[in-house]
C-alpha cells in the first residue's frame, strides 16, 4: 500500500478519497520541516501548500518519494530541477483555482474602475460625493493579460461577457486566439492595453520582470492587476507608476513580501505610500482560495494521483 503523507491543511476529502482508492494517508498538518524530515523517508506521496521548499537537501531524506502535490497553481516553493533528477513527479492543481481567480480578477478591476473604495469610505463618513467617484465602464476596454495558462484563459473567457477586446501575450504558448481572445506581443500589450493584468508563474525569468523600466514601455495610462506572485512585481516601481499617471489604478491580490511583519524600512514605508492611495487596492493572496476551490483543489490533486499510479501500471 502507498503511503501519502499531507504536511498542510487541505480539505478532508483529501485524505477520504485517497483512502478509498487504497492508499494509506497520515494527515499531520501541525507538523514541522524537521519532523517531516525525520519521518519522510518511508512515503511514497507528499502533499503541500506553502509550508517549507522542497529541494534537493530536502529530497536526500526522502528516498521512497515518487510524487509531489502541491495543493495550488504555483509550484514556486519547488525545486523542480531536484525533483527530476530524482525521478519525483511534481503533481499541482490550477484547474482547482482557476475560476476563483476568474472571478477575483474582474471583481477587484470593476472596484478599481468604480471607486468603490474611497465611495465606500465617503458615504460611511457622511460624504456625499457622486461626481468624484464617476467611475469608468469595462465594457469594449481592451484588457492585455500577460501569461495565457489556465488562470489567464479562465479571466479572458469572464471577460468576454464585458465585450472586451482581450490581447494575450504568453511566452511558451502559440497559436491560441479566439473569437474573443487576440494572441499577441507583449509590444502590443503594453502599447494598446486599457488594463495589464498578470498570470504568470515566478520563476528566475519572472522574478521582478515588472519594475520601472516596464512600467515605462506602457504608452497610455492603465489600470494594473496582480493576481499571480508578488515577487514578479517591485512594489516601489508600481508606487512611482501611480505618481508619474502611468497607472490609473494598481489591484494588489500578493506583494513582494506577504509577511508584513518582516518588511525592511524601505517595504514598509512603500506600503505606507501605497495604503493612503484611493487609487489602489489589496487583498490578501485570496484570489484563488473560495470555500469551492478549497475542495476543487483537493479533488484536482486526487484525481492526479489517481491517474500517476494508473499510468504507472500500463
Amino acid at each position: 500500500m502507498k503511503k501519502i503523507l499531507i504536511v498542510d491543511d487541505m480539505h478532508p476529502c483529501v485524505q477520504e478519497e485517497l483512502q478509498r482508492a487504497g492508499f494509506e494517508v497520515h494527515y499531520r498538518p501541525d507538523i514541522g520541516k524537521e519532523e517531516t524530515l525525520a519521518i519522510v523517508s518511508t512515503y511514497q506521496g507528499l502533499l503541500v501548500r506553502s509550508k517549507f521548499f522542497i529541494d534537493a537537501a530536502f529530497l536526500s531524506h526522502a528516498p521512497a518519494l515518487e510524487f509531489i502535490g502541491r495543493a495550488g497553481a504555483g509550484v514556486d516553493n519547488v525545486d523542480e530541477a531536484a525533483l527530476q533528477q530524482q525521478g519525483v513527479a511534481l503533481l499541482n492543481a490550477p484547474e482547482g483555482n482557476r475560476d476563483a481567480v476568474a472571478e477575483h480578477v474582474p471583481a477587484m478591476l470593476l472596484a478599481l474602475m468604480n471607486n468603490f473604495r474611497k465611495a465606500d469610505r465617503q458615504v460611511r463618513e457622511g460624504i456625499w460625493d457622486r461626481e468624484g467617484n464617476r467611475g469608468y465602464e469595462l465594457m469594449d476596454k481592451k484588457v492585455g493579460i500577460i501569461g495565457f495558462g489556465y488562470m489567464g484563459r479562465a479571466v479572458a473567457k469572464r471577460l468576454s461577457g464585458f465585450q472586451c477586446t482581450v490581447l494575450a501575450y504568453d511566452k511558451y504558448k502559440k497559436d491560441f486566439s479566439s473569437e474573443w481572445v487576440h494572441e499577441c506581443s507583449l509590444d502590443r500589450v503594453l502599447d494598446e492595453a486599457d488594463v495589464i493584468s498578470l498570470h504568470i508563474p515566478l520563476n528566475k525569468d519572472t522574478r521582478f520582470m515588472v519594475d520601472d523600466t516596464f512600467f515605462k514601455k506602457i504608452k497610455k495610462p492603465v489600470w494594473f492587476i496582480n493576481s499571480s506572485r508578488g515577487e514578479i512585481v517591485r512594489l516601489a516601481s508600481v508606487l512611482r507608476a501611480l505618481e508619474q499617471g502611468i497607472l490609473r489604478g494598481a489591484a494588489l491580490d500578493v506583494l513582494e513580501n506577504e509577511k508584513l511583519n518582516t518588511l525592511s524600512p524601505e517595504q514598509r514605508e512603500v506600503m505606507q505610500q501605497l495604503a493612503m492611495r484611493d487609487d489602489v487596492l489589496f487583498t490578501p493572496h485570496v484570489a484563488g482560495w473560495t470555500f469551492e476551490s478549497y475542495q476543487k483543489i483537493s479533488m484536482v490533486l486526487v484525481d492526479k494521483i489517481r491517474n500517476f499510479y494508473s499510468n504507472m501500471k500500463k
